[in-house]
Parts: structure tokens; sequence; C-alpha cells
């Protein structure tokens, strides 16, 4: 008797597109305004016009349904990126640029902020292969990485400490633009940050060179 092939699993992106949006943009919402363990799915299949047994079909759980939206959000952001670094040249205005990119996403959707920074418990995110956004880190490393190879980062620091100040000013603004009622722009004083932040990452040695000698 031949043996009985498992089902395969379902994912979201067996999802016909137009549910899923409709789908994820739901969960976005009440994720984003309710506590993790208090949001409840039944409420979510209920307004985004889909069956409670659907989201367990496709996402497995609610920790899936969460990170399959952020996931979506990301990778979108991904692209973004990669599109505004085509056709620059200079290495410091490819930094302004994606450290921009990455504080007007996070103004305009302050919903994907709140989860990741404020409400999902950052063990929880870093725990999931969500957290790892390898096509956004590989963009932004290899940046980086040219900038080291051209001796016009420090030499001496692991690039990825590089991202780390980048995602550190990046979640720190955001939460207290947040605890300050979001009365500015999120990229309010942009220029002035970014050469606080290009100084921190810069070579040392043409930092030095830059530096007025007194007469």
């Amino acid at each position: 008797m031949a043996k009985k092939m498992p089902t395969p699993r379902r994912t979201p992106k067996d999802l016909r597109p137009e549910v899923r949006k409709r789908l994820e943009a739901t969960a976005l919402e009440i994720f984003s305004t309710t506590d993790f363990h208090r949001a409840n799915l039944r409420e979510i299949a209920k307004r985004a016009g889909v069956s409670f047994a659907s989201i367990y079909k496709y996402y497995g759980s609610k920790e899936g349904l969460l990170f399959g939206t952020i996931d979506t959000i990301l990778k979108a952001l991904a692209d973004r990126l990669i599109d505004h670094l085509k056709g620059i040249e200079d290495l410091k205005e490819k930094i302004r640029k994606a450290f921009w990119v990455e504080l007007d996403f996070y103004e305009r959707h302050p919903e994907v902020g709140r989860i990741l920074f404020l409400i999902l418990p950052f063990r929880k995110w870093m725990e999931d292969d969500t957290y790892k956004q390898e096509k956004f880190v590989d963009a932004y490393m290899a940046v980086l990485q040219q900038g080291q190879k051209d001796k016009i980062l420090n030499p001496n620091v692991w690039p990825g400490v590089f991202l780390d100040i980048i995602h550190g000013i990046v979640m720190m603004r955001f939460m207290m633009w947040i605890y300050r009622g979001q009365k500015e722009r999120l990229t309010a004083n942009f220029s002035e940050l970014f050469e606080m932040l290009w100084r921190a990452i810069s070579n040392p040695d043409l930092l030095k060179d830059q530096i007025p000698q007194d007469s």
C-alpha cells in the first residue's frame, strides 16, 4: 500500500493577493494599538472579512500572522532602499540617503515602529527569522563595507557595528518622537543628525585632517 504523502503546509504566499493585503492591513492596525497578548485573532478575522481558520491555515499562529505582516512591510522597505541608492556614487550621500529612507519610513508608518520598538517584546522579535531581513541588511552592509575598503569609514570597526549605531539612532529617535507626541516630523533636523552620525563612523584619520590647526 502506497504511503500517503503529507499535505504541503500553506503559506501567506498561497493567499489571493487582495485577501492577504486586507488581512495584513487589519492585523497591522490591531497589533499596533493593542498589547500583543490581548490582540484577538477572531476580531482580526472578522474585520478583515476572512475566516478564523484561514489565519491558522496560512500563518500557523498569532505570532505567524504578526511576523508575516511585518515581513511583507520590511521587504518593501528593502526594495525602496535599494531603489533609492541607485545612481548615487558618493559614499557619504549613499549613507545619508539610506539613513533618511529608514527615518522617513517610520515617520510614514508609525504603526510599524510601534509594533517593533514599543509593543512587541524585543526578545520575541529577535527569535523569529523575520528579524534577519537579509535583503535590507545586505544592501546596507555593502555600502558600509565599500566605505571601509575606500578608507572613508573607520577601518578598525566591524561594519555591523556601524549598522547597530544607525539602527540604534533610528529606534531611539522613533521612541522619543512617540513619547513627545509626534509634535514635529521624525526627520526634523535630519541634516544635523546625519552629520553627528557621519562623524561617529568616519575614518578618524580623515576627520583629524579636517580639524583646523592652531596657528
